[in-house]
């Protein structure tokens, strides 16, 4: 037998130190590889951005920005953690987080008591005070105090919210945002408005809402924090990348570039948490049904009153379609079109808040209660509506009917009322009891302009119980309600309408 040739001890030497370089190469590719940490993942942050400087959407680059954006950036920069937003509604930012439908909140929210009750915060990050703003020739309010009987305009779900609320005999209107609620005060509808001192010097600045002065300032000293839901695990991450950023100098950077001052020292926990491991109080049944009757009743009056002059408005108009006048045909369309072609929320908005702006720039007097605006707005869109509705009606009338009305003289205001009109109206019954049912439904958007209606109501409810599930759920079913109740009756009068077989 052949003897295999004996390496010698060279060459195991150089396949060892081969092997050994190989394995070398391959750790220092692969190890990098597995010990890399996975991706971390993005918090969610709830804002509502229409509170500059704080937070709000630059119309230059179509992105979130402002104090807290750029804060709750840096914040997940030390953190490790990138961020995502959420846009909401301020009153929405507590019932979110009670959802868990984000991971946090940031939006220049006041610590309170009451709120650490529902939710957690963070260490305080901004101190802030409570202002009131009046018009340029109207009387100075240097106090809440100062504000009892008189109207004040404020952000709903704010703490200048709770103050006002508390000033006995105000009557107070709550918008979404504070720019609307100077807009209310500069429109005349409101003596003053109560909110922070930061973001009414930025909206007046930025708006260039002339006529307005800051009254009074500094009425009480209080921090904002960053919401967070109870128990939540991140809470412990986002308080020492808040204390890094204060302690390395990078939150003094954000704040002299947005209020070009230096920042006030914060304490490490807000005075106002005193007293905030009591247990949140229960839901009040009582004042839950009396609010939501009234807003019930609120949203019934509207209803009546805009069907009532939207079907006036209708009949003209689908009479006039009528008319062999092609002008006129024109200019009913262009109506037609317009206000159904455009959301009823614009429609409110221009009518509330846009219109008294333009004339009042032009040096022209003029204010309107939010009843009129409201009623007005919901009139003209129902009667778009109601006249094709009525026009449809009027048309399916055979022709017959017609001559036969003319062959007896009638006139053509006596045709109409005689004999076209009651047949149409049986015809067009069910979409007209569809319109009244939805116009029911659609006066919850005159909460924008501050109107106490039925959903308005349930809203400034959940501002301060923070028990949206169940205050919601409560004034859908007073919708329902009204809406099932209205839909018997109009069932019941068409039966009672109905021609015989």
């Amino acid at each position: 037998m052949a003897h295999r040739p004996r390496r010698s001890l060279l060459q195991l030497l150089r396949t060892w130190r081969l092997q050994l370089l190989a394995l070398l190469v391959a750790l220092a590719v692969l190890v990098p590889l597995g010990s890399r940490a996975a991706p971390s993942s993005p918090w969610r942050v709830g804002t509502d951005p229409t509170f500059p400087p704080f937070e709000f959407r630059n119309p230059q680059t179509d992105s979130l920005s402002g104090f807290d954006i750029e804060l709750m950036q840096a914040i997940g920069e030390v953190a490790g953690h990138p961020i995502t937003w959420v846009p909401l509604p301020f009153d929405g930012l507590i019932p979110a987080l009670q959802a868990r439908s984000v991971d946090a909140a940031i939006s220049a929210m006041t610590i309170t008591a009451e709120r650490a009750r529902a939710i957690e915060f963070s260490r305080p990050y901004f101190e802030a005070g409570q202002a009131i703003v009046v018009r340029e020739n109207g009387p100075a309010f240097d106090s809440l105090e100062a504000l009892k009987d008189r109207r004040i305009a404020v952000q709903i779900g704010t703490t200048g919210a709770i103050e006002a609320a508390r000033v006995p005999g105000a009557r107070v209107s709550s918008f979404d945002s504070t720019p609307l609620a100077l807009q209310e005060l500069a429109n005349g509808n409101a003596d003053a408005v109560v909110s922070d001192v930061p973001a009414i010097l930025y909206a007046i600045d930025q708006a260039k809402l002339t006529g307005l002065r800051i009254s009074g300032e500094h009425l009480s000293t209080e921090y904002y924090g960053i919401a967070l839901p109870t128990n939540a695990p991140i809470t412990a991450a986002v308080n020492e990348a808040l204390t890094t950023l204060i302690t390395n100098g990078r939150y003094a950077e954000l704040y002299r570039h947005w209020f070009a001052a230096e920042p006030p020292a914060l304490p490490t926990r807000a005075p106002a948490l005193e007293g905030a491991d009591s247990p949140l109080a229960g839901l009040d049944l009582q004042l839950l049904a009396g609010n939501l009757l009234k807003g019930a009743a609120i949203t019934l009056m509207l209803t009546a009153l805009s069907f009532s002059f939207g079907l006036l408005g209708g009949t003209a108009l689908a009479v006039l379609l009528q008319a062999p006048w092609r002008g006129v045909h024109l200019l009913c369309r262009l109506y037609i079109d317009f206000f159904r072609g455009t959301p009823m929320l614009v429609q409110l908005f221009l009518i509330y808040f846009g219109l008294p702006a333009l004339l009042q720039s032009l040096e022209v007097p003029f204010s309107i209660n939010r009843l009129a605006a409201a009623v007005t707005a919901l009139s003209l869109n129902v009667a778009a509506y109601l006249a094709e509705t009525l026009r449809s009606g009027i048309e399916s009338i055979d022709r017959g009917q017609w001559e036969a009305a003319d062959a007896l003289g009638l006139s053509p205001i006596a045709r109409m009322r005689f004999v076209i009109a009651p047949q149409a109206l049986r015809r067009v019954l069910p979409p007209l009891a569809n319109e009244f049912i939805t116009l029911i439904k659609d006066t919850s958007l005159a909460a924008v302009i501050g109107f106490d209606e039925l959903f308005r109501q349930g809203q400034l409810m959940v501002a301060t119980t923070y028990r949206a599930f169940e205050i919601y759920i409560a004034v859908a079913l007073v919708y329902l309600l009204m809406t099932t109740t209205a839909s018997l009756l109009f069932k019941r009068l068409e039966a009672r309408w109905r021609l015989p077989a």
